[in-house]
């Protein structure tokens, strides 16, 4: 393969040779790339400005609005990746579930899906269903050139929470419950939202999305033999569905130390890594053949520059001996953290990994 010819039939893209990518599909970097969970979001004064009255799902479905937030922190903070500002239930709502995003809350769903007859509101999700992310992304892609665009979807589980719990959860005792109860009807219900979320996926692919993110939030709640068992076939069916695309497949969860190695085996590329295992055991669990996402704590954040450096170091200490590594945190940019320590943080890790 030439070094401008992309992989699985993909057109060459200015996006191919960015290090982010690179990164991605473990080949040799100028720098550790970095980007953050949630850079376009609460943490700017500019995000809070452009959203000041105007609901989050509404946000999501504005082109310009989506692009200019996605585009906030790539000026602000030098990362090397974008991430397309969206919500993990956009897909839900887009197919009609009545759901809405209440603030300091988060999701919540008017009617749980609790029966076999509720599946049937779960409907194929087309692309014309999100035109505005076709057309979002394509504004974006001009804007940003040789920087890549992430698109992302949450995972089958995580969406599942959500639609039986009626809302966020920390015990997904409903959820839970139909999983071990039945165990059938759970199949079924990930298995519709796995298709349901690889069709949101390749609508993002083919806008321009470089890479995508599939994002399980809550798995970490499970055992892995319940992974195993209940979770990881649909999760792998939306990775096998958007494989031949050839984009780098990022797979992240919180909490999810144990489950690393069966993250990696659903389909990834690369494994998203909390702030709780370090870099180097996470590599020794993921196993061969897998770059590596993180995975700084985000609350360091709010030390001093000196024990961010100081943390900073440890975490690409660990990644020193990676394939792949795209430096990021081990969850979201936090509401109240300041701007600049992002920027900071970006400049301290591009200039220590400069090759």
């Amino acid at each position: 393969m030439s070094a401008n010819e992309s992989p699985a039939g993909r057109q060459p893209t200015a996006t191919y040779d960015s290090a982010f990518l690179k990164a991605c599909r473990r080949e040799p970097v100028p720098h550790t790339p970095v980007w953050f969970m949630r850079q376009a979001g609460r943490s700017l004064p500019e995000y809070r400005k452009v959203r000041e009255g105007i609901p989050m799902l509404e946000s999501c479905m504005r082109p310009e609005l989506v692009t200019e937030i996605t585009l906030q922190p790539v000026r602000r903070h030098g990362v090397d990746a974008a991430i397309f500002f969206s919500d993990i239930v956009v897909p839900l709502k887009a197919i009609g579930i009545d759901l809405d995003i209440k603030p300091g809350v988060g999701p919540v769903v008017e009617q749980p899906v609790r029966t076999r007859a509720d599946l049937a509101r779960l409907r194929d999700l087309t692309p014309e269903d999100v035109s505005y992310v076709t057309e979002a992304i394509g504004l974006l892609t001009r804007e940003l050139g040789s920087t890549p665009l992430i698109g992302f979807a949450g995972a089958p589980f995580t969406l599942a929470s959500y639609l039986v719990e009626g809302g966020p959860s920390r015990t997904y005792e409903n959820a839970k419950a139909m999983m071990h109860g039945d165990p059938q009807l759970w199949a079924d219900l990930l298995d519709r939202l796995a298709e349901i979320t690889a069709a949101f996926l390749k609508v993002q692919i083919e806008a321009g999305a470089s890479a995508i993110q599939l994002f399980d939030s809550w798995v970490g709640a499970l055992a892995p033999a319940d992974y195993r068992r209940s979770v990881m076939p649909a999760s792998a069916k939306v990775f096998e569905a958007v494989a031949g695309y050839g984009v780098p497949r990022i797979h992240f969860g919180v909490g999810t130390g144990e489950l690393l190695r069966l993250m990696g085996e659903a389909g990834a590329d690369v494994v998203g890594v909390d702030w709780r295992v370090p870099l180097d055991e996470a590599a020794r669990r993921v196993g061969p053949g897998k770059a590596l996402q993180g995975n700084l704590d985000p609350t360091v954040l709010f030390s001093t520059q000196e024990a961010v450096e100081t943390k900073t170091r440890e975490v690409l200490d660990a990644a020193a001996g990676l394939e792949g590594h795209v430096f990021n945190l081990g969850h979201g940019v936090m509401p109240s953290t300041d701007p600049d320590a992002l920027t900071r943080l970006v400049d301290y890790v591009h200039t220590r990994t400069a090759r």
